[in-house]
């Protein structure tokens, strides 16, 4: 494959979906990475944070982004308050119980925005829906670089915290033995529900984030959900950088595969890459052997 103009625009489009998968898969790398809980109710989360935002803007003419400066502190709010118990009870569960629980939750997330807003297709459209922005020889959608810049930004801003914080380095100490932790000195059932508020909130800001994007409907969720899963598992369980490197892969796999070969094909792809990379690294691209070992390092 020689490189030419065609082949710059789709490499750019790959880094730009990438970034999309980044933004909905970092919050459920943080969430397993210090709980060990794979929540299935991730994508809900995505889902109703976009009807949250598409309400806003229909009913009070608010802009996605700036409704979201509400949105992302009051889903953290509910998550520290009316769901801390829920957290708690959950990460003390047998995983086969943390599956179902999660699962059942998926499940009346979707009915409630069903009983809400009905089954149909929403999207919105805002000034700058259509705008592009010149860099060079290429236009990009503003509202994709926006994600973009956004999830490098949180990605980055999220490491340095973990690594460099107070709080950051208990989170750490949490994950990796949670009995010592309490012996130092943690509250780690503090730690537990702030991780899980701050990873269910960075999910409510892909929402927002995508909303200009994407159309929302009950069942939506399920899709980002989906991607979520592939990019964490591919890039490493609980491993952030790992999350940016299997969202940046199957954003350019899905790109030049719908291309190259057909679009119909290029969720075939992704999950051939997948499978293959797991069968080569079962831990996944940047994970690590073994339940004590993260990639939050």
């Amino acid at each position: 494959m020689s490189f030419s103009p065609a082949n710059l625009d789709l490499l750019i489009s790959g880094l730009l979906l990438g970034a999309v998968y980044i933004a909905v898969a970092v919050g459920l790398s943080l969430i397993f990475g210090v709980m060990r809980v794979m929540n299935f109710a991730h994508g809900e989360v995505v889902m109703l944070a976009m009807y949250a935002a598409y309400w806003a803007h229909e009913a009070g003419g608010v802009d996605p982004y700036v409704a979201g400066l509400a949105i992302v502190p009051l889903v953290f709010l509910l998550c520290v308050t009316v769901l801390r118990r829920f957290v708690l009870w959950l990460v003390q569960s047998p995983p086969l119980v943390q599956v179902f629980a999660t699962l059942g939750l998926s499940i009346a997330l979707q009915n409630l925005a069903l009983v809400l807003w009905g089954g149909n297709y929403r999207s919105i459209q805002t000034p700058y829906s259509n705008a592009m922005v010149g860099l060079g020889p290429v236009h990009l959608p503003l509202t994709r670089l926006v994600v973009f810049v956004l999830a490098f930004a949180l990605v980055l801003g999220l490491h340095l915290f973990l690594k460099r914080s107070f709080f950051g380095k208990a989170v750490r100490a949490t994950a990796q033995n949670r009995r010592t932790a309490a012996l130092m000195g943690i509250d780690v059932d503090r730690v537990y529900v702030l991780v899980f508020a701050l990873g269910v909130s960075i999910a409510s800001l892909a929402g927002v984030l995508l909303m200009p994007i994407y159309t929302v409907y009950p069942g939506g969720g399920f899709q980002f959900a989906l991607i979520a899963f592939v990019v964490v598992v591919l890039g490493g369980l609980g491993s952030l950088p790992g999350a940016v490197l299997g969202g940046v892969l199957i954003g350019l796999v899905e790109v030049f595969s719908g291309y190259f070969i057909a679009p119909s094909m290029k969720q075939v792809v992704y999950f051939v890459v997948f499978i293959v990379v797991l069968v080569i690294r079962p831990a996944g691209l940047l994970g690590q052997r073994g339940s004590e070992e993260l990639g939050l390092k």
